[in-house]
């Protein structure tokens, strides 16, 4: 009858463990949220589309009245054009019209980038005369630049105005923030910080683990939505950007053991100083609208970081897969001739965040022994595995169609923390149970390949010191990203499949 219980107990689907969350933070979790445009990244797009967009103007003016009565190509009105286009991105730069909030309203930046526009020409005006080059420039080429230019400048402004008001109506431009702190200063901080009509701040509600009468259970119109221990559950079911504390700095043994539990998390942690009599060096804090801060933990590879690697993964992803679809189909053929069941073997994983995903491989085990939850972990010698299966998991050819996850479902990167499966155990226990911050490997989007994996931490984990090797590496890998850094690892990929495959079976 034991072995009976045993059996039934083990068919039975794993239950996943999730924190439960109050009411009201269910509340705020069940609201349907965008992803974030980043106000740094749209300040870059903007400066480049005028740089681009004055160029034209003023080449296409250049060819359309100057060319044809000039003959040969002028090279000195090429190099002005692209000099004055560049100088009034600088200029407008130095007026401050490259802000989010500047884009939104429509006086204030067009009287700026008038002003700042006319005095680019007479700028040039000034340095032509200087260099004795004034009676050679065209002036109706130079007035017709001067007013296409800057009607093209205003058009564009109008355009991006409209779009920015609906980013921000969808909530695309907003710092969801959660307050730590449900007192006094918890209050005074969300005033400051709805006191701002230009902040970007959406103040979510206010956790605090106390319960006695300083914990409010509303604070300045924020709600309380839970305790501390809820924050990683309630940021991995919505979009949090930012947790900012209104605990004074002689509660450090507080905050300290409160960030132990909340640095796993992909998002800025910041301390408000508005409340503390201890002041440091202006240059010391970082601003939150008007409201100074303390930098505890940044989120990784975010704004143009986050561009440049998502272009990474996209064009290099394309032509790997593209180079990879012979091998693709030949390893498919493989499979089906080997065992019956389907080429393809579909498996649960952790992504960005805890994100569950699903990742594609081809099948190495015999169909009817499939584990969709990585229950059992696969050891040397496993009978389950076909004899195709054998050769593809040593040579990680079974990897390949993660491509497809890359390029066409964009939940994977090239290079990241190898995404583990949901259940994956060593002796009993959950990664997350057996290693401190295992979950902070999940604060970018994990990877086919990775630091971890060409140093030979790869294939079967069953010691602790894999796993949290594994983790070492991975967190090593997040705080030093770069481009260089995955093109490194990409490159050395396949050297470290021929010399460090022991673990692999």
């Amino acid at each position: 009858m034991l072995d009976a219980a045993a059996s039934a107990t083990a068919a039975q689907p794993q239950v996943e463990r999730r924190r439960r969350l109050s009411p009201a933070a269910l509340a705020v979790t069940n609201q349907k949220v965008r992803s974030a445009y980043s106000p740094v990244v749209i300040a870059g797009a903007v400066r480049l589309a005028d740089f681009v967009l004055l160029s034209l103007v003023g080449v296409g003016l250049y060819f359309a009245y100057v060319r044809p009565h000039a003959g040969d190509i002028h090279w000195g009105y090429i190099a002005s054009i692209l000099g004055m286009s560049a100088a009034a991105v600088v200029c407008f730069q130095a007026a401050d019209i490259y802000q989010v909030q500047i884009f939104r309203g429509q006086l204030r930046q067009m009287t700026r980038m008038i002003s700042s526009w006319a005095f680019v020409f007479l700028l040039f005006i000034g340095v032509s005369f200087l260099v004795k080059l004034g009676g050679e420039v065209s002036r109706v080429w130079l007035s017709s630049f001067f007013c296409v230019g800057l009607a093209v400048l205003i058009a564009e402004r109008l355009v991006l105005r409209s779009m920015v008001r609906a980013w921000a109506h969808d909530g695309r431009l907003d710092r969801r923030t959660i307050i730590v702190g449900a007192d006094q200063n918890g209050e005074k901080l969300i005033e400051a910080l709805n006191a701002d009509d230009d902040s970007d701040i959406h103040v979510l509600g206010v956790f605090d683990d106390r319960n006695d009468a300083r914990a409010m259970e509303t604070c300045a119109g924020s709600p309380k939505l839970g305790k501390v221990d809820d924050i990683v559950e309630f940021a991995r079911r919505t979009r949090v950007d930012l947790v900012l504390f209104a605990l004074p700095i002689s509660a450090e043994t507080r905050i300290l053991e409160m960030l132990k539990k909340l640095w796993v998390l992909p998002v800025d942690i910041r301390l408000s100083a508005h409340t503390n009599k201890l002041r440091f060096r202006p240059r010391s804090y970082s601003y939150v609208g008007k409201v100074p801060t303390l930098d505890v933990f940044e989120a990784p590879i975010t704004d143009w970081d986050l561009v440049l690697k998502w272009l990474f993964d996209r064009v290099v992803g394309g032509l790997a897969l593209l180079a990879a679809l012979p091998v693709l189909g030949l390893v498919a053929l493989a499979v089906k001739l080997d065992s019956p069941g389907p080429v393809l073997f579909r498996q649960k994983r952790f992504g960005f965040n805890n994100e569950r995903i699903d990742v594609y491989k081809f099948r190495s085990l015999y169909h009817h022994q499939a584990d969709p939850t990585a229950s059992k972990v696969v050891t040397k010698n496993d009978p389950r595995v076909t004899r195709v299966g054998r050769f593809i998991r040593k040579s990680s050819l079974d990897e390949l169609p993660q491509l497809f996850n890359v390029v066409l479902k964009g939940n994977l990167s090239l290079v990241g923390p190898r995404p583990h499966a949901v259940q994956s155990k060593l002796e009993n226990r959950l990664f997350d149970e057996a290693v401190d911050g295992y979950f902070a490997r999940h604060r970018v989007k994990p990877g086919i390949t990775g630091w971890a994996q060409i140093n030979g931490w790869r294939g079967e984990v069953d010691t602790d010191e894999k796993i949290q090797k594994r983790v070492e590496y991975d967190l090593y890998y997040i705080e030093n990203w770069s481009v260089l850094f995955d093109l490194y690892i990409l490159l050395k990929t396949p050297f470290s499949l021929l010399t460090k495959s022991e673990n692999a079976y």
